[in-house]
Protein backbone atom coordinates (compact mmCIF):
# COMPACT_ATOMS: atom_id res chain seq x y z
CA UNK A 1 0.00 0.00 0.00
CA UNK A 2 1.65 3.31 -0.78
CA UNK A 3 -0.81 5.68 0.86
CA UNK A 4 -2.69 6.01 4.14
CA UNK A 5 -6.35 6.52 5.35
CA UNK A 6 -7.28 8.60 8.23
CA UNK A 7 -10.73 8.41 8.50
CA UNK A 8 -12.64 11.73 10.71
CA UNK A 9 -15.50 12.01 11.43
CA UNK A 10 -17.61 13.55 7.75
CA UNK A 11 -14.37 12.76 5.52
CA UNK A 12 -11.83 10.86 4.71
CA UNK A 13 -8.00 11.90 3.97
CA UNK A 14 -5.92 9.50 1.82
CA UNK A 15 -2.18 10.52 2.12
CA UNK A 16 0.07 8.90 -0.45
CA UNK A 17 3.47 8.11 0.73
CA UNK A 18 4.83 7.40 -2.17
CA UNK A 19 7.29 9.85 -4.56
CA UNK A 20 5.15 8.39 -7.86
CA UNK A 21 1.51 8.05 -8.47
CA UNK A 22 1.89 5.51 -11.87
CA UNK A 23 0.80 2.76 -13.55
CA UNK A 24 2.01 0.59 -10.42
CA UNK A 25 0.52 1.85 -7.77
CA UNK A 26 -2.29 4.22 -8.95
CA UNK A 27 -4.74 0.94 -9.96
CA UNK A 28 -4.94 0.16 -5.99
CA UNK A 29 -5.24 4.03 -5.25
CA UNK A 30 -8.48 4.03 -7.37
CA UNK A 31 -9.91 1.09 -5.90
CA UNK A 32 -9.52 2.34 -2.43
CA UNK A 33 -11.49 5.40 -3.32
CA UNK A 34 -14.10 2.89 -4.80
CA UNK A 35 -14.36 0.85 -1.53
CA UNK A 36 -14.76 4.13 0.31
CA UNK A 37 -17.23 5.55 -1.33
CA UNK A 38 -19.60 2.24 -1.12
CA UNK A 39 -18.71 2.75 2.14
CA UNK A 40 -20.16 5.81 1.85
CA UNK A 41 -17.98 7.92 2.64
CA UNK A 42 -18.30 10.97 0.08
CA UNK A 43 -15.85 13.46 1.25
CA UNK A 44 -12.49 12.32 0.82
CA UNK A 45 -8.77 14.67 0.72
CA UNK A 46 -6.48 13.59 -1.44
CA UNK A 47 -2.98 14.85 0.00
CA UNK A 48 -0.01 13.66 -2.17
CA UNK A 49 2.82 15.89 -0.68
CA UNK A 50 5.29 13.31 -0.88
CA UNK A 51 4.70 12.66 -4.65
CA UNK A 52 7.11 13.71 -6.34
CA UNK A 53 5.66 12.07 -9.97
CA UNK A 54 2.59 11.87 -11.67
CA UNK A 55 1.42 9.69 -14.95
CA UNK A 56 -1.78 9.24 -16.46
CA UNK A 57 -2.70 6.27 -14.72
CA UNK A 58 -2.14 8.31 -11.30
CA UNK A 59 -4.30 11.41 -13.31
CA UNK A 60 -6.83 8.80 -13.71
CA UNK A 61 -7.36 7.80 -10.13
CA UNK A 62 -7.88 11.30 -9.00
CA UNK A 63 -10.62 11.81 -11.45
CA UNK A 64 -12.17 8.95 -10.22
CA UNK A 65 -12.11 10.12 -7.10
CA UNK A 66 -13.20 13.19 -7.95
CA UNK A 67 -16.51 11.36 -10.20
CA UNK A 68 -17.36 9.40 -7.45
CA UNK A 69 -17.57 12.45 -4.45
CA UNK A 70 -19.17 13.82 -7.16
CA UNK A 71 -21.98 11.27 -8.15
CA UNK A 72 -22.19 11.07 -4.11
CA UNK A 73 -23.36 15.02 -3.45
CA UNK A 74 -19.97 14.80 -1.59
CA UNK A 75 -16.59 17.00 -1.94
CA UNK A 76 -13.26 15.81 -3.06
CA UNK A 77 -9.97 18.44 -2.56
CA UNK A 78 -6.43 17.81 -3.88
CA UNK A 79 -3.54 19.18 -1.74
CA UNK A 80 0.24 18.83 -1.35
CA UNK A 81 0.95 18.79 -5.05
CA UNK A 82 4.62 19.09 -5.58
CA UNK A 83 5.81 21.44 -8.64
CA UNK A 84 6.11 18.63 -11.32
CA UNK A 85 2.82 17.19 -10.30
CA UNK A 86 1.36 20.46 -10.28
CA UNK A 87 2.61 21.67 -13.50
CA UNK A 88 0.91 18.26 -14.95
CA UNK A 89 -2.45 18.89 -13.47
CA UNK A 90 -1.84 22.84 -14.77
CA UNK A 91 -1.00 21.35 -18.54
CA UNK A 92 -3.81 18.77 -18.54
CA UNK A 93 -6.23 21.94 -17.18
CA UNK A 94 -7.66 19.76 -14.64
CA UNK A 95 -6.95 23.09 -12.20
CA UNK A 96 -10.47 24.34 -13.85
CA UNK A 97 -12.32 21.19 -12.23
CA UNK A 98 -10.37 19.39 -9.51
CA UNK A 99 -10.98 21.40 -5.72
CA UNK A 100 -7.31 22.27 -5.17
CA UNK A 101 -6.17 23.63 -2.02
CA UNK A 102 -2.24 24.74 -0.55
CA UNK A 103 -1.92 22.71 2.41
CA UNK A 104 -3.45 20.09 4.40
CA UNK A 105 -4.66 22.97 7.05
CA UNK A 106 -6.59 24.55 4.28
CA UNK A 107 -8.48 21.14 2.87
CA UNK A 108 -9.54 20.02 6.18
CA UNK A 109 -10.51 24.02 7.20
CA UNK A 110 -12.22 23.91 3.65
CA UNK A 111 -13.84 19.92 4.65
CA UNK A 112 -14.97 21.21 7.73
CA UNK A 113 -16.42 24.55 6.54
CA UNK A 114 -18.40 22.76 3.63
CA UNK A 115 -19.34 19.45 5.39
CA UNK A 116 -20.84 21.38 8.80
CA UNK A 117 -22.93 23.81 6.22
Amino acid sequence: MDYTIEKKEKYVVVTTTSVKLNTVNAPDLKSEFVLLTNDGVKNIILNMNSCEYCDSSGLSAILVANRLCEQLEGNFVLTGLQPEVDSLIKISLLDTILNIKGSIDEAEAYMESVVNG
